[in-house]
């Protein structure tokens, strides 16, 4: 009995298998030859020749640093395959290129070949020649015939997806499978963190990753229009074309949430980029992890700019409980500063100063002030051996150390919790119900998201103390005379004051305080911004965080794109959401989904006694329904604790509220409470809620 004959796509999946099994050969063959080449280099410090050392550490650092790119896991190493009219034989683009002779294009200038050269086995996704894969349409084919994506799982090729962009130049026999790549790799779970996209790039995204790596690039979109994927494409592209440039200076990914950052922090490595930053807003001063949500009305006030005065005053306070002048016996005579004069001194001193750099000038003041007194009972002295015996007196240092301490920013940022110093700090500045809703969200060893911007503020105001060269026996006159900057490049990598470039996601929820704390690492870097304005949870001034961007960034020469087409919802849930917009922005313009599954979301309306077993209910319903996460959405964090308690364990659901749900996406989406969501967030927040699913949304209201 014959074999039955293999359908067409069976057919073509084998084609497609025998290009990347050779793709997988060549690549054993290069990591065999830099694991021999990595041992080699090693041999080399055996020669005991000049030099020798320096070539075993650069041959063993570039072979490990290829086979560390070649031995990552890479889910569809190839993905792409273009049938252009030109070439007789198919071009296909992958996460890195790959030669027959053993060569890779992943940290290179690539030439794009001609019809004269080999052509390689993979082309890298950045390189010119690939860029047919992500802007050529039926319109505008750009010499291509047919583009396909090739799905895989591990080295098996699993499945095709063509367009036939240009069907007048295909030739006889050519096969089409599928209904288009895009499509097909929307429909796909989304799993537990952002799976790389590169392969479904669609144009107007293409033409945003590949913008001029000076200046700032701003991309704005709503929801589903893959703002995050360009900006992490941005950044592998800016890393593959001027390594030099953005690897040595370093290239800085803000998010909004350690969720968010956790969620993305996948895709670079999948592109064999390990080399940029990802922090989240609170997580960007050195040493901090703060993931306290504050209230909108907190929120508000912490991020203003009208903080800075706030803080400067705190900046400039006396510590608490300073010491109540300074009496001290010496050479049997009673030397004596009462307090006013001390607070005098110490006022005339920090004034715009940063007071942990001073410490060795006010240090000074108090001994030209003691040795005033001094220099009429003590005739044949010197002023220098005055300060150095007074220096070394335990009860004058102990002075010093009370009046003038060192002071951490979070020691400053905790004086505002004390009402009456705040009274004082944010007169003119801030009303007395904003006053008391500062002070109440002030809790030291809890910091919230916002305090870390000015955490930032402050330790730019009051400094950090110098370094200083103490010679045996000198006073305190002499430090801080020879210091190093408390800012120099390369104090620590979360601490850069210089990376090359800054790339900003979901930018529209950045304070101007935040924008502040983040200029401060991009101060010769080039941008690039991400947002959506239509999300915003800011409800401050509301031209305050864009001339807040503005000072930041600099005077930079702007590139600036949309996004319009949502890839993420289908039609019926991106209709809901519209909706609630709608409600506040009536003439806003809204992407266009593209997609549509024919099933509407679930809206449900409650008694409260019911509320538990119906959260429960529909959770469990849309995990049977979707094969990939579910992410349950609360108003607020007591409420997300309180959700989270009535779920079963389940590695598939993920809880969050609706402020930590932005830049998120779930294959199933469970909303509680809306009202109670758009009452504690506003209308934006909600808003955003209801356009993480990719597959399924319910809602859960209380009557």
């Amino acid at each position: 009995m014959s074999e039955p004959q293999a359908s067409p796509l069976e057919q073509e999946i084998a084609v497609e298998q025998r290009h990347v099994d050779r793709v997988y050969t060549q690549l054993a063959r290069m990591r065999e030859t830099l694991a021999q080449l990595e041992a080699g280099g090693y041999d080399l410090a055996a020669a005991r020749v000049p030099g020798s050392l320096v070539d075993r550490d650069a041959m063993v650092f570039h072979a490990a640093r290829q086979r560390h790119i070649l031995d990552a896991e890479h889910e569809g190493l190839v993905f792409g395959r273009l049938d252009l009219r030109e070439l007789p034989r198919p071009r296909y683009v992958g996460r890195i290129g790959i030669r027959e002779d053993g060569s890779t294009e992943t940290s290179v200038q690539p030439a794009t070949p001609s019809a004269d050269d080999i052509e390689p086995l993979v082309i890298d996704w950045r390189a010119p020649a690939a860029e047919p894969f992500y802007r050529a349409t039926a319109a505008h084919p750009l010499g291509v015939v047919r583009r396909r994506m090739i799905q895989s799982s591990g080295e098996k090729v699993t499945g095709v997806e063509d367009d036939l962009l240009d069907p007048e130049a295909a030739p006889a026999g050519m096969t089409v499978i599928g209904d288009g790549a895009l499509l097909a790799a929307l429909a796909k779970a989304k799993g537990t963190g952002m799976r790389d996209i590169v392969a479904t790039i669609q144009q107007e995204q293409d033409v945003a990753i590949r913008a001029p790596g000076s200046g700032v690039t701003v991309v704005e979109g709503g929801p589903g229009t893959g703002k995050t994927a360009v900006a992490l494409h941005r950044a592998a592209y800016l890393l593959y074309y001027d390594r030099a440039r953005f690897a040595g200076g370093g290239v800085l990914i803000v998010g909004p949430s350690p969720v968010f950052v956790s969620y993305i922090s996948a895709v670079l490595p999948s592109l064999g980029e390990e080399s940029a930053t990802l922090r989240s807003l609170g997580e960007l001063v050195e040493g901090v992890r703060a993931t306290r949500e504050e209230t909108a009305e907190a929120h508000a006030i912490k991020g203003s700019l009208r903080m800075r005065r706030v803080l400067r005053r705190a900046a400039e306070d006396a510590v608490p409980g300073p010491p109540p002048g300074l009496r001290i016996r010496f050479r049997g005579d009673w030397l004596e500063l009462p307090a006013r004069q001390v607070e005098r001194l110490r006022r005339q001193i920090v004034r715009g100063q940063r007071r942990n750099e001073i410490r060795a000038r006010a240090f000074g003041a108090i001994l030209d002030a003691l040795w005033e007194q001094a220099a009429k009972r003590l005739p044949g002295w010197e002023q220098p051996r005055f300060d150095e015996e007074l220096s070394e007196n335990e009860e004058f240092r102990t002075f010093l150390k009370r009046w003038w301490p060192r002071l951490r920013p979070a020691d400053v940022l905790g004086w505002l919790a004390d009402p009456r110093r705040l009274a004082w700090y944010a007169e003119g500045a801030l009303s007395q119900s904003e006053q008391a809703l500062l002070a109440a969200s002030i809790r030291p060893g809890d910091l919230s998201i916002d305090d870390v911007a000015l955490l930032d503020e402050l330790d730019e105001m009051i400094g950090r103390p110098p370094v200083t060269r103490r010679r045996p026996g000198a006073g305190y006159r002499v430090l801080g005379m020879r210091t190093q900057s408390a800012h120099r490049k390369g104090d620590d990598r979360h601490d850069y004051r210089d990376y090359a470039h800054v790339i900003v996601d979901e930018s529209q929820d950045v304070t101007p305080m935040q924008w502040r704390m983040i200029g401060r690492r991009g101060q010769v870097a080039s941008w690039t911004i991400v947002g959506d304005p239509a999300q915003t949870a800011w409800t401050g001034d509301r031209g305050e965080p864009a001339r807040a961007r503005e000072s930041a960034t600099g005077n930079r020469k702007h590139h600036e794109f949309a996004l319009t087409t949502n890839y993420r919802n289908p039609a019926e849930i991106f209709a809901v959401a519209a909706a609630e917009i709608r409600r506040i922005a009536p003439h806003l313009p809204l992407p266009k989904a593209v997609r549509s599954t024919g099933v509407q979301p679930v809206q449900l309306t409650v008694p409260r006694a019911h509320l538990r077993e119906t959260v429960a209910t529909a959770a469990a319903q849309l995990l049977d329904e979707v094969d990939g996460t579910v992410g349950v959405i609360a108003p607020d964090a007591s409420t997300r604790d309180e959700v989270a308690a009535w779920l079963p364990e389940s590695s598939r659901v993920r809880v969050v509220t609706g402020l930590a749900a932005k830049g998120m996406e779930y294959d199933g989406v469970l909303v509680v409470q809306p009202g109670r969501l758009r009452e504690v967030s506003g209308a934006r927040t909600l808003y955003v809620a209801l356009s993480r699913a990719t597959q399924r949304l319910t809602t859960v209201e209380v009557a």
